[in-house]
């Protein structure tokens, strides 16, 4: 129990409140919902990232493209996105209005895995790119996708993509392709090199100070360095493909044999 203040003569001395207490009572409740609505996003980020992650390795067991998705992979896959929306409408509460900004930092990380993962799907089903529209009407509303995130998820695409032809090079001897409307094949590599070439074509001078412009040139670099690595497969695979047992490819560094990892 509180001490009770007396003055001199022992009499209970009047309690004395501060006329700016009530202010910084506010201030304090304000920063405490601040806080509490900062963790709720950061945790579902982190959940968003994992599952889709998961999301991203079941459709990397596929093996041809634009081919009907084997129902195992496909409920799987269902069972994942159903997960990642339930995390995204736990905290639409706390991203409305100024709020979308304000913890925009916290959350992107969640959307670009999200965009890396729905990409990859698309690209698997139709050989083509999602488009941001196309993105955005997967999320429910109140979920803002920005450009930005939504380009540095394709950035991270290419990754899966160089992973997705090699194991495929190198289990079954050929780079994933698809028939077009006239009849022609048309090959993962090509779709890759359109891609590098738009992102080359990327101008982000209005973009100063933004997230994309931070993380570009590593992305970048490493967009590249994705490529180069399905290029160099590829050389390997017509040079040599004929004389080397099945999961053989030339390792890109050392020009030495190698066993690819297989999923």
């Amino acid at each position: 129990m509180a001490g009770v203040k007396r003055d001199r003569n022992g009499s209970s001395k009047p309690e004395q409140t501060s006329p700016f207490m009530p202010m910084f009572e506010v201030f304090r409740d304000n920063l405490d919902r601040h806080h509490d609505a900062r963790e709720r996003v950061i945790k579902a980020s982190r959940d968003i990232t994992a599952v889709s992650k998961k999301i991203i390795f079941a459709l990397q067991r596929i093996r041809n493209l634009k081919e009907d998705i084997p129902s195992k992979i496909a409920s799987d896959i269902q069972d994942k996105q159903k997960t990642v929306r339930n995390y995204f409408e736990s905290i639409v509460p706390d991203v409305l209005g100024v709020n979308t900004w304000r913890y925009h930092p916290q959350i992107s990380p969640g959307l670009q895995e999200f965009v890396e993962a729905v990409s990859l799907e698309h690209y698997l089903r139709n050989q083509s790119l999602i488009s941001l529209e196309e993105a955005v009407e997967l999320l429910p509303p109140g979920i803002n996708l920005t450009a930005d995130d939504y380009i540095l998820g394709i950035f991270d695409l290419v990754g899966e993509l160089m992973r997705f032809a090699i194991t495929n090079m190198a289990t079954t001897r050929k780079l994933p392709a698809s028939k077009s409307g006239e009849g022609v094949d048309r090959d993962i590599l090509a779709d890759l090199r359109q891609l590098r070439r738009k992102f080359e074509e990327l101008d982000t001078d209005s973009r100063s100070g933004t997230w994309l412009t931070k993380e570009l040139p590593n992305k970048m670099n490493t967009m590249k360095e994705s490529i180069q690595k399905v290029e160099t497969a590829v050389c390997g695979l017509t040079i040599q493909g004929q004389e080397r047992p099945i999961g053989w490819l030339p390792d890109s560094s050392e020009n030495k044999g190698s066993m690819i990892e297989m999923y």
